[in-house]
């Protein structure tokens, strides 16, 4: 590892024993940020009947979150690699913590909205340098178990979100569930200060790309809102037009502006690394496949199989817990035998689990449903801690704050376009089958539940093939990766010696 790293504490001697107490310190980050994505979405019926609001205000509550978290990635991963990781790091945990602590506190829905974009602050400056403290801890043969671990850990978070936001909002408030955070908060800033090695700043005099800042984060705002949008205000609409050439002119201002400048917001030159660019690539559309499924099942089993809101949230969560056990092994595999066999694989066997969803039809087997999205989790678990491994691995040294940005940005991005994408090509073909057979749009109420059910089957295949799609496309962009960052014996040795 590089000059710099120091112990903490003196029982502690060698990068070997302290690097574990670091993953600890990112697990609890990662635990509290991935906790309270799931955790509000229970509340926000809740939230909406709390305040007397519209739906289209407390839809803001999830959205500035996202938004804010999304657009800031690059930015908080690249003003790390500048100032220290372990400083903006421990910052994060403040911000996410006094956030949480002002949700719970706001008296109007205008003021949790707020709120939650300063927690997404935190959030932001969390996850930009979590994987790059994991990379620069832990040697190349190790990384991919390091990041499994951590990528287990968030997907058990995730998963029991909901159950604990229902039990805290039935036995306490909706306000408990922001509350929760301030006990992880306090503990993750003073296990950082402790714990986490002195910051480590790229040691040049750079200056802040602020044409970058104010070129990317709003294009990508606005790229965001018109895809999120443009259902609910119409595709032609003036605002979604407008938003669409905003992002257009934002972002090709953005790029050629990067090129130029000394010292870019994000260094374009990373993308000339095939692994790096087809790894984010891959992680997007695998992020893009996962969440279409996960907004389109409850839909499925609630309308068509008839299940209850308790069977359905409970048949969501063998996936995170699937990806939760595979993913530490598929992490150590990779180690070994390098990131393109588990990330190819893995894409394949989400293709596979992809198809059987498309031929459950209408009367599937509560079994073989299960099967099915367990199939599904295993499938990602193979592949997402071996390709954020070879994205890191991708990256030079002094650029991993901003590597690890962009792989959370891209991710993100997978989330919004995979619900919003596929929701649109899922509406579009049900509303074309009601036509084709003659009801009007105006009262879907009036539809036979059997022409209901054929339309919304019909619209469910057509994802799920695109889906399919989807996963056979990002296999034969991982089957091309090179595996980097390999570490050979001399250089873990001299990693173990902290040379």
């Amino acid at each position: 590892m590089g000059k710099g790293f120091s112990f903490p504490h003196p029982f502690f001697s060698s990068k070997s024993s302290w690097k574990w107490f670091i993953l600890t310190t990112v697990l609890v980050g990662a635990t509290m940020s991935a906790l309270d994505v799931s955790i509000v979405n229970v509340a926000m019926p809740t939230l909406q009947h709390s305040f007397n609001v519209s739906l289209a205000l407390i839809e803001w509550v999830a959205m500035a979150y996202m938004l804010t978290l999304t657009i800031f990635l690059p930015l908080f991963g690249r003003l790390a690699d500048m100032y220290g990781r372990t400083k903006l790091y421990t910052t994060g945990f403040v911000v996410f913590t006094i956030g949480s602590v002002l949700c719970g506190m706001s008296p109007t829905a205008s003021f949790l909205i707020f709120s939650r974009v300063l927690q997404a602050v935190g959030a932001g400056l969390l996850q930009a340098n979590s994987v790059a403290i994991i990379t620069a801890a832990f040697p190349g043969n190790e990384r991919g178990k390091a990041i499994g671990i951590q990528g287990a850990v968030q997907a058990v978070a995730m998963s029991i979100g909901p159950f604990v936001g229902g039990l805290l909002i039935k036995a306490v408030s909706w306000r408990a569930i922001f509350y929760v955070n301030l006990p992880i908060g306090i503990i993750g800033v003073l296990m950082a200060l402790l714990i986490l090695p002195k910051s480590e700043s790229s040691g040049k005099k750079e200056k802040i790309d602020f044409f970058g800042i104010l070129t990317f984060s709003p294009g990508l705002a606005c790229m965001v809102l018109a895809l999120n949008k443009g259902e609910k205000l119409g595709w032609t609409s003036n605002t979604i037009l407008a938003y669409f050439a905003l992002a257009a002119v934002l972002l090709t201002a953005f790029v050629i502006t990067e090129l130029k400048v000394e010292h870019p917001m994000i260094d374009l030159k990373l993308f000339k690394s095939y692994t790096f660019s087809a790894g984010n690539i891959t992680g997007m559309l695998s992020y893009y496949v996962l969440f279409a499924i996960l907004f389109l099942m409850p839909f499925y089993m609630e309308e068509v199989l008839h299940y209850g809101v308790a069977l359905t949230g409970s048949l969501l969560t063998p996936i995170p817990l699937a990806m939760a056990f595979v993913a530490p092994v598929a992490g150590s595999i990779s180690d070994k035998h390098g990131s393109r066999v588990m990330t190819t694989s893995g894409m394949l066997v989400c293709a596979l689990a992809t198809f059987f969803l498309m031929f459950m039809g209408e009367s599937a087997h509560l079994t073989w449903l299960v099967l099915d999205l367990v199939v599904l989790g295993i499938g990602m678990g193979m592949f997402t801690p071996p390709n954020n491994s070879a994205i890191m691995g991708a990256a030079p040294r002094e650029k991993l704050g901003l590597a690890g940005g962009i792989l959370n940005m891209t991710r993100s991005l997978g989330l919004i376009f995979g619900v919003d994408i596929s929701g649109l090509i899922f509406t579009s073909l049900k509303h074309s089958y009601y036509v084709s057979k003659g009801f009007s749009l105006a009262d879907t109420k009036t539809i036979p539940a059997e022409v209901r059910n054929d339309a919304f089957m019909h619209g469910f295949m057509v994802v799920m093939g695109v889906l399919v799609g989807i996963n056979i496309i990002a296999a034969i962009l991982s089957v091309a990766k090179k595996d980097e960052g390999l570490l050979s014996a001399e250089e873990m040795k001299e990693f173990a010696a902290g040379d």
